[in-house]
């Protein structure tokens, strides 16, 4: 069986498909008993829906030099 923490570290990777099949079956048992992982396994699904859905991205390399380089100019 798998910790608790363990079990968090496996949810995360699946919802950026990085689990491996053992991982995600040991991922399985542990929710057949764990209601707490449970409750986290499907608020961490529904997290991941919505930054989908919001389209969210981060800045490029570029753009973060740009930025820090604007910043420095001002300090």
């Amino acid at each position: 069986m798998i910790s608790c923490e363990k079990a968090s570290i496996i949810c995360n990777k699946k919802q950026y498909k990085e689990a491996t099949l053992l991982d995600q079956i040991k991922l399985g048992f542990h929710l057949l008993y764990c209601k707490t992982c449970v409750s986290f396994s499907k608020k961490n699904t529904k997290l991941t829906m919505l930054c989908d859905k919001a389209n969210l991205h981060s800045l490029s390399v570029k753009e973060k030099e740009t930025l820090k380089e604007r910043i420095d100019q001002n300090i």
